[in-house]
């Protein structure tokens, strides 16, 4: 999230060194690891962490998701803040709004400063509102968008947070208003070499993939231009205190204990009441390929246990399998589950997809797809299979 700059481009040692070469960036043309952003999707985040993000990569600034909508509370708001000001970092915190309209903006933001306050954010810090909903606010006119904007931010500054807008390139100045010296912009460039992006207002997010050398997954990164990310706040922990930093990962990992890695068949329905991505795995680093939103379902037949997440297997209209997640693996569920009741079929010697299907009066088709499978999947005997 930030480009990082070197008088002499032939010196470039130690942790700098360390942290390009992981990032496999141009040292001279990158943008600054100022801020990281961070949520439910990167899972537990410890203090060794965001030791590692601060002393190797020179990020300053933590930004944690703390809500979403009226209904929604980042489970991990919670850990990711204390851990981050155990590691020195500056913390503020973002809400994901769903508002329309003057009325819904103001109960988002009585909500965020709520939550905000619950899971420790502290005074003075950023809770920006970020706005990118398309079906939403994408909808909406720029003036209506402002009103909706402004009505949050005003009403979060009650709580004793500093207010700001995320919102991406393509929507700033013209699905709303952002003026100079405000507002967080994301804008992917193909190329780094040279660029500066957005460098009249308070930060540009430039990647949602970026790498850090201990840290699992992708992460939002963010170059900052002034110190409004930067201010307003102090840590009550010093950064290097090893004690602080071994006390506060054995309080959070006691919080998280979870069960891992187990997956079982189940077939039902399920209503996300959350905006949630589609990945081609069981896992946050896997690719997104779709999205759900709340008043959506999705059909699937398997469950998968991981670490930090549970998630659903789906079979997708192209024939290949998605994945979203269910909720948090011993947290917070992202929305109702329907289970249904089957009819289970033990597969003997010398039964096939096609007679099994046809003995049950339905189709090799709908048999797989009952069953997370393709039609060409091979099928053993004492194997169970769902067949109605």
């Amino acid at each position: 999230m930030g480009l990082v700059k070197f008088k002499n481009k032939l010196t470039l040692t130690g942790a700098a060194m360390m942290a390009a070469l992981f990032l496999g960036l141009n040292a001279n043309a990158a943008p600054r690891m100022d801020m990281v952003d961070v949520s439910n999707n990167n899972g537990y985040m410890s203090t060794a962490e965001y030791v590692s993000m601060r002393n190797e990569f020179g990020v300053k600034a933590l930004t944690v998701k703390i809500s979403e909508g009226t209904t929604f509370k980042d489970g991990y708001a919670t850990s990711n803040i204390k851990n981050g000001q155990a590691a020195g970092l500056y913390v503020n915190g973002y809400h994901f709004a769903h508002y329309t309209t003057k009325a819904q903006a103001i109960a988002e933001a009585d909500y965020a400063g709520q939550t905000a306050k619950v899971a420790g954010l502290p005074v003075g810090a950023v809770l920006a509102t970020d706005v990118e909903a398309a079906k939403e606010q994408g909808i909406l006119s720029q003036a209506t968008n402002d009103r909706n904007n402004a009505a949050f931010m005003q009403e979060i500054q009650k709580f004793g947070y500093r207010a700001d807008i995320y919102t991406s390139g393509s929507w700033a100045n013209n699905k709303m208003t952002i003026k100079d010296k405000t507002g967080w912009i994301a804008g992917y460039p193909y190329v780094m070499a040279g660029q500066k992006w957005y460098t009249n207002h308070n930060a540009w997010q430039w990647s949602g993939a970026a790498h850090f050398r201990i840290s699992y997954g992708g992460f939002d990164v963010s170059q900052l231009y002034n110190n409004y990310y930067t201010a307003g706040q102090h840590s009550s922990v010093k950064p290097n205190d090893p004690s602080a930093v071994k006390q506060q990962d054995r309080q959070n990992n006691r919080a998280t204990a979870k069960i891992r890695n187990q997956s079982y068949a189940q077939h039902g329905l399920f209503y996300p009441n959350t905006t949630l991505n589609v990945r081609t795995g069981a896992g946050t680093s896997y690719q997104r390929i779709a999205t759900y939103y709340p008043g959506e379902s999705v059909v699937y037949n398997q469950v998968i246990v991981k670490a930090d997440y549970v998630w659903a297997q789906y079979l997708r209209y192209n024939g290949q399998f998605g994945y979203i997640a269910l909720g948090e693996n011993g947290g917070q569920s992202y929305g109702k589950r329907l289970v249904n009741q089957h009819t289970y079929y033990t597969i003997k010697y010398g039964d096939s997809l096609w007679t099994i299907a046809r003995r049950y009066g339905t189709t090799v088709s709908h048999l797989a797809s009952l069953n997370g499978m393709r039609t060409t999947s091979l099928i053993l005997p004492g194997q169970r299979l769902v067949v109605s």
